[in-house]
């Protein structure tokens, strides 16, 4: 074939050419120039982000006629050599279609002899976590301790996979996605170099698409050009990697804001109509709103935006978004691009968070909530005024003069509301606990689950942190972790009736309850013990006769025995 693709031409030659890694390149290159490289390196990372290529490159760099240098001269024998694969002792291995005993054992055999034609053989081990468990094993000896002419470079994708042992032995390298921004100057370099005309926009497209793998974006660059006429436009790059146009999210954004369920749907069947992924068609949604959202609260963050390009309708279009709207948007967005995954008719999951994306009502849930709550505090404070101006007439005409009787009266009651927190109802407890039982507390605790099911999420999530540590045939007592959750409990009447109800659906019986905060309980329950048991001691000691005291001290309590 006279033609060869992209990322066969443009392959890096050297360090310098490979785009993202410098982190590993210049490792290398330090090593190279001091003389210090090892016998066996480890490459993991995604696809398409030069593992192999760097790998290729090490391997003419140790080889190269004029080394110690940074990098391969590209010029001499054993570098052109290695490029071209006429060298014998750069030897590739498949370890996808190799992995078994024998062929490792091949390479245990011949590894002892010396290269033929350059100082270091290197073997290039490519998806190396392929191999049997066998076939590690004859590896492993080799590896450890090959001859001084012998380099190992092992390539993965997914190092998880290889054996601890491996990877132990060997110097290990993670080869990270390539940014973005890193992809499209690369194309740029490409598309100027070869003469092809493009637009600016449409590579932005092209790299997102490729998911961080330079591989993947040059595949997807030369099929653009070959779908494109003379020039690679926003709509080639589109249609070749799936994507969709701004345009058509600036529809479906209008769509949510109309609250228009009909050109919502409209707008996504055209869209699938034209073949588009609905998977990339959801990351994309999902990217967009991120983006506006990005732009809302940060704006000075234009280079930060992924997937729109800033104009004027995008401008115009986040004003109408909300940033809790576009939270609920995003979350909405998300799980439906889970529940996508686990289906065989995506289509249906998109339709409908199409329909609850236009029903959305959080902006003005919000606004509503706020003007009620505005509307509330401006009637108490009306009503405050009036008392006040009632008070102060009643002063002027002298009705009030009973000021010193009444005193005694309003200061307990300003002593009672000033006093901070929750105060548990110790009485009520106490009389729970003089006829709770074990037997009872169980019967509370095993449907204790089964009940908060069935109450509401904002009643259930009072009693998160909370259990009952007593129970009796009537009544039980709840422990709260926290006081403020215990008051807010036991002061809504509708949590009251709705945990009554539930035990009753589950028990079969009517229990009613108190509340108490953990350090009032502490102090509730010692206070309780400490009462029985200092009673039972008055007990004994009033059932004892005189005379049997008087022997105990005379003889000992050991020696005295008590006969009816």
């Amino acid at each position: 074939m006279s033609y060869q693709a992209l990322y066969r031409v443009w392959r890096p030659q050297q360090f310098i050419d490979v785009v993202g890694q410098e982190h590993i390149t210049k490792t290398l290159q330090n090593a190279l120039v001091q003389e210090k490289t090892t016998h066996a390196y480890l490459f993991s990372g995604p696809r398409g982000t030069g593992k192999t290529t760097a790998a290729k490159i090490l391997a003419k760099a140790v080889n190269c006629e004029r080394a110690p240098v940074t990098e391969p001269c590209n010029e001499c024998s054993a570098c052109l050599g290695i490029t071209n694969g006429t060298i014998q002792d750069v030897i590739e291995i498949d370890a996808a279609s190799n992995n078994g005993v024998d062929e490792i054992r091949d390479i245990r055999d011949k590894v002892k002899y010396a290269p033929s034609s350059v100082r270091y053989k290197v073997y290039i081990i490519d998806e190396v976590h392929m191999l049997s468990t066998g076939a590690f094993n004859a590896l492993l000896k080799t590896l450890e301790e090959p001859p001084r002419h012998v380099m190992f470079i092992l390539a993965t994708t997914e190092p998880h996979k290889i054996p601890l042992t491996i990877v132990s032995r060997c110097q290990r390298f993670d080869f990270k996605r390539i940014t973005a921004k890193a992809i499209v100057g690369r194309m740029q370099l490409i598309a100027d170099e070869t003469g092809t005309s493009y637009d600016p926009a449409a590579l932005p497209i092209i790299a997102r698409a490729a998911e961080g793998g330079m591989r993947d974006a040059l595949s997807l660059l030369d099929q653009a050009i070959s779908y494109s006429h003379e020039r690679v436009t926003i709509e080639d790059a589109l249609t070749v990697t799936g994507s969709v146009s701004q345009n058509f999210l600036y529809q479906m954004a209008e769509a949510i804001v109309e609250k228009d369920v009909v050109k919502g749907l409209d707008s996504l069947n055209e869209l699938l109509y034209m073949g588009k992924d609905p998977s990339r068609f959801i990351e994309d949604f999902i990217l967009f709103f991120r983006d506006m959202l990005l732009f809302k609260t940060a704006p000075t963050l234009e280079e930060s935006l992924e997937r729109v390009m800033m104009d004027d309708g995008f401008k115009e279009l986040s004003e109408k978004f909300s940033a809790s709207q576009i939270y609920d948007l995003i979350g909405l967005l998300n799980k439906t691009q889970q529940d996508m995954r686990w289906t065989s008719n995506p289509r249906i999951f998109l339709e409908v968070a199409t329909v609850k994306l236009c029903q959305l009502d959080s902006s003005q849930g919000s606004t509503s909530s706020n003007q009620s709550a505005g509307q509330d505090i401006s009637a108490l404070l009306n009503k405050i005024n009036k008392l006040e101006e009632e008070v102060r007439e009643l002063r002027k005409n002298g009705i009030a003069t009973s000021t010193n009787e009444s005193n005694t009266p309003v200061q307990k009651q300003a002593q009672r509301t000033s006093r901070r927190g929750f105060q548990a109802p110790a009485g009520k407890i106490n009389e729970i606990l003089k006829d709770a039982t074990k037997a009872d507390l169980n019967l509370i605790k095993s449907q204790w689950a089964e009940m908060l099911q069935r109450l509401m999420k904002s009643h259930s999530a009072l009693l998160n942190e909370a259990e009952p540590v007593a129970a009796s045939q009537t009544a039980f007592v709840i422990k709260f972790k926290h006081e403020i959750h215990c008051q807010m409990a036991m002061e809504n009447s509708k949590f009251t009736e709705a945990v009554t109800d539930g035990l009753r659906e589950t028990t079969g019986k009517t229990f009613t309850f108190a509340g108490v905060p953990e350090e009032q309980w502490v102090k509730i329950r010692e206070s309780f013990l400490a009462g029985q048991h200092s009673g039972r001691e008055e007990e004994v000691r009033k059932e004892e006769d005189p005379l049997i005291d008087e022997a105990k001290k005379l003889f000992g309590g050991d020696l005295v025995e008590i006969i009816d």
